[in-house]
C-alpha cells in the first residue's frame, strides 16, 4: 500500500546542520541581523541582505570556521 505525500513529509526530519545553527547564532549575537546559510559538499554559503553586513563578516571567517569545526570554504554572498 502506498503512502500519501503528507505522511512521507511528516516523517522527514528538517533539522538544520550544526554549522547552520552556529553561523546564524554568531551573526544574530554579533550583528543583530539574520542570514540564510546553505551547506554544500565543499563550501558553506552565507547569504546576507546588505553589502555592509557581508563586509563586516569577512574578517570573522576564520573564527566562524573554527566555531563550526569545518574545513569547508565559507562564502559570503549578498542577496535575498
Amino acid at each position: 500500500m502506498s503512502s500519501n505525500i503528507a505522511d512521507i513529509l511528516a516523517k522527514r526530519s528538517y533539522d538544520e546542520p550544526p554549522e547552520v545553527q552556529i553561523i546564524k547564532e554568531f551573526v544574530r549575537e554579533s550583528f543583530a541581523s539574520s542570514v540564510v546559510v546553505t551547506v554544500h559538499e565543499r563550501h558553506i554559503t552565507i547569504l546576507t541582505r546588505s553589502a555592509s553586513l557581508a563586509g563586516a563578516l569577512r574578517p570573522h571567517m576564520r573564527t566562524l570556521a573554527d566555531l563550526c569545526q569545518t574545513k569547508k570554504r565559507l562564502v559570503v554572498r549578498i542577496g535575498q
